[in-house]
């Protein structure tokens, strides 16, 4: 009988731990208020997860790998702003509403990428650091979509509006739209990042990067890649969030890189990179909504300090992941 790797079950143990997590707080959630055992609330905390949980799956390839994106959230509010102008125009030069959501949601994903492929440039050509780049562009991105909205908010014509709004609003086999989208995005993801050769190089990279490249690894491509797949990311759950108001302002997507982050980092994704998981990022999304959830069902503390919450949650599971090292 082969003997029994103890480092194995640590390592098991340590990745059930943020499930573990949430249960327990699903638990507790029940006990402080029933309505949040309800169908409709739970459904109500997975359509709201899906939009930092999708922008998480694609964060969790950047810090995998090593890396990390601050300016998600402006990238998303810059994204829906260009969406909402695009179909606009369309419209107003006669194009069917149906043709002209479909124009806006492909142009979400292309406007996304071609954002990340920007990021994967300026990183691995340009040689600056993951960090100040997209701190950079955090600014850069909100200050466009300001400009473009002229202060203001930048607003989805009627007729549009109504062609899009099942792509929010509707259901199949009565779960949410967005639900759906999140899960095959999140299967989609777990897949190449577990049963590729791209994620294997991804986890290689982040675990040693020079000896990714004695080992052959093509680096800047595979970094590359990883920016991309997370802006195309960002374009999936705009597209998604556009219709829910109809609207896009300086304030749209604001902190969603705190959340998008937070998610990856509690669902046992190491900070400083090499291995991670997207179930873990998953359920660490769902964690964060389900906190968001239980301030507003109940009076423990004041919802304004949810992102407060979530701050010192990352703290926290940062110092546990260094004590382990």
């Amino acid at each position: 009988m082969p003997p029994v790797r103890t480092d194995s079950i640590a390592s098991r143990l340590h990745g059930l731990g943020p499930l573990a997590g949430l249960i327990l707080l699903c638990l507790i959630a029940s006990f402080l208020n029933p309505e949040f055992a309800t169908v409709d609330n739970a459904l109500n905390v997975l359509t709201r997860t899906t939009f930092t949980g999708i922008i998480a799956v694609g964060m969790c390839f950047v810090i995998v790998g090593g890396g990390i994106d601050l300016s998600v959230g402006s990238m998303a509010a810059l994204i829906a702003g260009c969406v909402i102008l695009l179909m606009n125009s369309l419209g107003a030069h006669g194009v069917a509403p149906g043709l002209a959501v479909v124009a806006g949601a492909g142009g979400a994903v292309v406007l996304g990428s071609l954002l990340g492929l920007t990021h994967g440039w300026l990183i691995t050509r340009g040689r600056i650091e993951p960090f100040i780049v997209t701190l950079g562009t955090l600014g850069i991105f909100r200050a466009v979509l300001t400009w473009l909205a002229d202060g203001g908010a930048i607003t989805l014509d009627n007729e549009l509006a109504d062609a899009y709004a099942p792509a929010y609003y509707g259901t199949l086999l009565g779960v949410p739209v967005p639900v759906w989208v999140f899960a095959l995005v999140a299967i989609g993801a777990a897949a190449v990042l577990q049963r590729t050769a791209y994620g294997r190089h991804v986890q290689a990279i982040g675990s040693n990067e020079q000896v990714a490249r004695y080992a052959a690894v093509k680096v800047d491509a595979v970094k590359l890649g990883s920016y991309v797949v997370l802006g195309a990311m960002v374009g999936v759950a705009t597209l998604l969030y556009v219709p829910r108001l109809g609207s896009a302002s300086p304030t749209t997507g604001l902190l969603w890189e705190l959340e998008a982050i937070a998610a990856v980092i509690i669902g046992g994704t190491a900070l400083k990179g090499g291995s991670g998981s997207i179930a873990g990022t998953v359920v660490g999304a769902l964690l964060l909504s389900v906190i968001g959830n239980v301030l507003n069902l109940t009076s423990f503390i004041s919802i304004h300090l949810n992102a407060a919450v979530q701050g010192t949650v990352i703290i926290a599971v940062a110092f546990m992941q260094r004590r382990q090292r």
